[in-house]
């Protein structure tokens, strides 16, 4: 794991809202990253980061279509076999967080299973993001993906 990203899981939602907001959008990823699952402010959230990267979701395959790699489409690694599910378009807009620029992942109008979910993300540092889900207009959960060429 990126020493940067296992910070990130000692530190309050409060810390890491403050990361994400002052940082700017940086590049939409390209090709296969790394996901982990930050749940901020627990005791548990190593274990949790590591039971979810090994069991339920292991990160995203981004695909850009759009000249100037400001879009495109993504889907998410998931199980313990890295299987890949869950479509959603990739797109920069305003986040719901702070109101600046932003990345969203979008599974509205892609996915039945997600389609209440929107995820935000931020690049920290080069190929390393740092993430927000939203379940309808409330915020659950964090989140980190590193792109596989920089781990």
């Amino acid at each position: 794991m990126n020493d940067t990203v296992n910070s990130w899981l000692s530190k309050s939602r409060e810390e890491l809202d403050e990361i994400y907001c002052n940082a700017a959008p940086g590049n939409i990823p390209t090709g296969d990253t790394q996901g982990t699952a930050i749940l901020a402010g627990s005791v548990f959230a190593k274990l949790v980061a590591f039971f979810a990267g090994v069991y339920a979701w292991q990160g995203k395959k981004f695909d850009l279509f759009c000249p100037g790699g400001q879009a495109g489409v993504l889907v998410n690694k998931i199980t313990a076999f890295s299987l890949t599910f869950i479509v959603a378009k990739v797109y920069m807009d305003k986040s719901w967080l702070d109101q600046k620029d932003t990345i969203v992942i979008d599974y509205s109008k892609t996915s039945f299973f997600a389609k209440v979910i929107r995820d935000e993300i931020r690049e920290i540092e080069p190929g390393v993001y740092l993430g927000k889900v939203w379940w309808g207009k409330k915020r659950i959960l964090d989140f980190a993906l590193t792109s596989k060429n920089t781990q």
